[in-house]
């Protein structure tokens, strides 16, 4: 299989989990420790990201978070592509912050 910019899958997983009990603050934490031991970074504090090498590889993942969700809560899945991806334009502000660490775009040629 040919690897090429349209077959290359990025998952954003956004999600909103209540916190208002310690059982919830647990549940949160734990979704969104599954989320990193399944591969995905933490590209904001409620917004994961992980590079898919294919859309099968992508449905895998996808499947994986839907069992994951906790009870309560809001999670959203957006897979794009990394022709896509390679268009995110990221502004930081002037403050101290930081470093913004996200995954490099793949250069395929």
């Amino acid at each position: 299989m040919e690897l090429n910019g349209y077959r290359i899958m990025w998952l954003f997983v956004f999600f909103d989990l209540p916190t208002k009990t310690k059982k919830d603050k647990r549940n949160a934490s734990q979704f969104r420790g599954n989320l990193l031991k399944d591969g995905f970074s933490m590209m904001q504090y409620s917004v994961y990201i992980r590079h898919c090498a294919s859309g099968e590889s992508a449905d895998v993942h996808e499947k994986r978070i839907n069992r994951l969700v906790p009870a309560l809560g809001k999670v959203s899945v957006l897979r794009i592509t990394d022709k896509q991806f390679g268009m995110i334009i990221n502004y930081l502000g002037k403050a101290k912050q930081d470093a913004f660490a996200a995954p490099t775009q793949l250069e395929l040629f």
